[in-house]
């Protein structure tokens, strides 16, 4: 098996395939594991540049990554790969509760001892900027601080309170976090700046983004950070060794060092051929509250598309959980097998601010219900998109299947990705796994039609 460039872990399932993404799309072979993998499936992709996991810490408390992030972050390094990512998303959303990224970058700097932690969190191909520290998001036409952001701000689990990520950051971790602005960029002192943070004992830094430029700037800064490592190691003893550099941080991290790969000739930067063409009917899971899917839903409603809107409260009840789920797959079966795309719903926008977030109940009893469709719908239902990023991580975790792998991209920030399965049944699936704020209104067709 080759050593790989750079290995990740993601804080939910949409998250991860959004990495998958940016590097299959560049040329490098990756494949997205949904949990840790056995040994015989961690063969199967023995000449893959790029390994990830999968996971769903973003909706788990502190006490649960303590206990489950150490092994997965000795398994990445164990792979020897200069670079381990613990990817987030790009609204930085969390709490000291809930997806503490402050207890990731702690049980990180304890299991792997990097010099320090990078944490990247500009997307701007997703219109996600940092400034000064402060993030800002896109809601529609419109760029708003992330503390002002209208979906955001009002997150059911995590809502996002503090613009400034330090400060952020400062309520889940008492580790010290500097920055290298956008003055040092504009004045060429990017390195300088870094190597003040550390001068003064900083255990992670962030690095501000607004442009493509400062992207590039940090790539190069980071890969410079690692490479002499990893370049000495392989020299020495031909295998994994010394420290490796974890970072933090959205896909922009990720596309950072694509550019600096690419400077460094490092990956040959040639495009990843897209394997996707339309399907004659979709199934949509939603577990998403975001407005922006809840357009996409009555979009595909005006056009269409058949509904479910599932009753969350009697299907999460014991007393008649079963018969709930029992209809919802009869409804659900009936129409795809008539050829009629559908879609399933547990919420159109945001909750009342008096209802419970029903969390990782929901997504497991969604994953079930979704395996039962697949199965008894399979020859005519290859294509399936799910919605909303907690859901999606409970949801997948049902199915049975083992790893993931690019297949075509269109919308960006979710890709197709093929199912590798042992079940012959969803073994080749085709799934689009889409973040609530992702998307056109006119998404869900737009991934059965496929362009």
């Amino acid at each position: 098996m080759i050593r790989p460039l750079y290995a990740y872990y993601g804080d939910d399932f949409t998250g991860s395939t959004d990495v998958l993404e940016a590097l299959s799309l560049a040329g490098v072979r990756t494949v997205l594991f949904t949990g840790m993998p056995t040994e015989e499936h961690r063969r199967k992709f023995a000449d893959c540049q790029a390994l990830g996991i999968a996971g769903e810490s973003r909706s788990r408390p502190p006490q649960w990554m303590s206990e489950h992030l150490p092994a997965v972050f000795r398994w990445l390094g164990a792979l020897g790969a200069p670079i381990v990512h613990y990817k987030t998303c790009s609204t930085f959303d969390s709490s000291p509760q809930t997806g503490s990224i402050g207890r990731a970058l702690e049980i990180g700097r304890e299991m792997l001892s990097p010099a320090f932690i990078p944490i990247v969190v500009a997307a701007p191909h997703l219109r996600r900027y940092l400034a000064f520290g402060n993030l800002f998001a896109a809601a529609g036409a419109k760029i708003c601080r992330i503390d002002r952001h209208p979906t955001m701000r009002s997150h059911p689990v995590t809502p996002m309170y503090e613009a400034d990520l330090r400060r952020h950051l400062a309520g889940q971790t008492p580790l010290p976090i500097g920055l290298v602005d956008l003055t040092a960029f504009a004045q060429h002192r990017a390195p300088a700046a870094l190597a003040e943070c550390l001068s003064r004992g900083d255990a992670a830094v962030l690095f501000d983004g607004v442009s493509e430029a400062e992207l590039e700037e940090t790539g190069r800064l980071l890969w410079q950070c690692a490479a002499p490592k990893h370049r000495a190691d392989l020299d020495q003893r031909g295998e994994a060794a010394g420290r490796t550099l974890f970072c933090a941080g959205s896909s922009g991290l990720t596309y950072a060092l694509l550019s600096a790969w690419r400077h460094a000739h490092v990956i040959a930067g040639e495009p990843a051929r897209a394997r996707a063409a339309s399907v004659d009917a979709l199934l949509v899971m939603s577990g998403s509250c975001s407005p922006v899917t809840e357009r996409q839903i009555r979009t595909a409603l005006a056009n269409g598309y058949h509904g479910i809107a599932l009753d969350v409260n009697r299907l999460l009840d014991e007393s008649c959980g079963t018969a709930a789920a029992d209809e919802a797959v009869a409804e659900a079966v009936t129409h795809l097998r008539a050829g009629q795309s559908t879609v399933i719903y547990s919420a159109l926008g945001p909750l009342a601010s008096t209802a419970q977030p029903w969390g990782e109940a929901l997504g497991r009893r969604a994953g079930a219900l979704l395996r039962r469709i697949l199965i008894e719908t399979h020859t005519r239902l290859p294509r399936l998109v799910l919605a909303g990023g907690d859901t999606s991580s409970h949801a997948v975790a049902q199915l049975g299947i083992h790893a993931l792998t690019w297949a075509a991209s269109l919308e960006p920030g979710a890709p197709l990705c093929r199912a590798h399965a042992q079940s012959a049944e969803l073994d080749g699936l085709e799934l689009v796994l889409k973040g609530g704020q992702v998307g056109g209104d006119g998404f869900f067709e737009r991934m059965r039609l496929w362009r």
